[in-house]
């Protein structure tokens, strides 16, 4: 099949989800075609059967626009690859904008060439952005336009029925998935660098936006701090860092805390890491949860959204209410002076991301595009 996919380029999950996908989907012998501003963070250097298409994002000479019109310019390259490459399918990751280009670049082909387009939606598209009074209707309209939507949690789905009613569209759940070639336990004996022997490793990734909750992620390991010696790692970048690293000097422990940035790949932290954790007001699915999980470093989160798809409380990792940083800090610390319950945590952790696998999950994307083009 030929495969046109448009997300978002940036550090965070839909983008990595819909990229790995297209990587997963070339290697199985699909033609794939990204179509968005810029190379995907995920997209590292040549792959076979991968191809971007850079969509232009500058005003040129023209005075007219205040703004740079980018959705009117996505769905002309949207329609521009899916003539010259002969596109089956196009493949939106997050409703807004892009379920609505995609209706625009599939109108622009009528009688010309036959379009798929199915569209998945990945949370904030839909329990944020998409119930914005500005947005709603058009998100709704985007929605229903697409030949079929999926949705990466029960959670999630459930949440666009009651935001958007959609009585006109059957959305499928197709969970986030990980690629266990590249996530997975470290090797036995291999050397932890990250901190000195007996020091444990407590990481967190994203994208530092608010609904992350940083600041409890720092509270969080202040109190694992006190009872035991440990460091934080800190991974990503975004509005909310300013603020944990302000908390991480109000609390003490500045010295144990380390900003990375930005980082990718992450497998060889998380390898390394003796906890995740993940404090958010809500979570989709939790992508940064799952890769944790196969790497085998127990999550230590929220009960919120689609994370208890994710994680198995008192099993594979820990769950609390949201804002529940002493309960999440006590726990967090009975675990870790707990060598035979962490160890099983850590198995338990890595048998329940199996569940996850791309050899598992991206099957079900393809049956979903062959019934599509049926």
């Amino acid at each position: 099949m030929k495969i046109g996919i448009t997300c978002y380029p940036t550090y965070g999950g839909s983008g990595a989800v819909a990229t790995e996908l297209g990587l997963e989907l070339a290697r199985r012998g699909h033609e794939v075609h990204f179509i968005t501003y810029d190379s995907p963070f995920r997209l590292h250097g040549y792959a076979e059967r991968i191809y971007f298409h850079q969509v232009e994002t500058r005003m040129g000479r023209y005075p007219l626009f205040d703004h740079f019109p980018y959705t009117l310019a996505l769905a002309s390259k949207q329609h521009e690859v899916v003539l010259r490459e002969g596109l089956e399918i196009l493949h939106v990751h997050y409703a807004i904008p892009h379920a609505t280009t995609a209706y625009l670049a599939r109108q622009m082909l009528a009688g010309e060439r036959r379009l798929r387009v199915i569209t998945t939606l990945h949370g904030t598209d839909i329990t944020l952005v998409g119930q914005e009074s500005s947005f709603y209707a058009i998100t709704k309209f985007s929605i229903e336009q697409s030949d079929e939507v999926t949705a990466v949690s029960a959670y999630l789905r459930d949440e666009t029925y009651r935001a958007f009613g959609c009585v006109s569209c059957d959305v499928k759940v197709i969970p986030n998935f990980v690629n266990l070639a590249e996530y997975h336990p470290a090797e036995p004996g291999a050397r932890n660098t990250l901190a000195p022997e007996g020091t444990r490793v407590i990481t967190h990734v994203s994208n530092f936006r608010e609904v992350k909750r940083v600041k409890d992620v720092v509270r969080v390991f202040a109190r694992i701090q006190r009872a035991l010696p440990a460091v934080l790692v800190m991974v990503g970048d975004g509005p909310e860092r300013v603020d944990a690293e302000h908390e991480a000097r109000e609390l003490g422990v500045a010295q144990d805390v380390r900003f990375l940035g930005r980082l990718d790949p992450v497998a060889s932290l998380l390898q390394a890491s003796d906890l995740f954790l993940l404090p958010s007001q809500t979570e989709s699915f939790g992508l940064a949860a799952l890769e944790a999980m196969a790497c085998g470093a127990p999550v230590v989160a929220t009960r919120a959204g689609g994370l208890p798809e994710v994680v198995d409380d008192g099993v594979s990792g820990i769950l609390e209410p949201v804002g529940s940083v002493e309960a999440m800090g006590r726990r967090a610390i009975e675990l870790l002076r707990d060598p035979a319950r962490h160890a099983a945590m850590r198995a338990a952790a890595v048998a329940k991301a199996r569940e996850f696998s791309a050899d598992r999950v991206v099957p079900m994307y393809e049956a979903l595009y062959h019934e599509v083009l049926r």
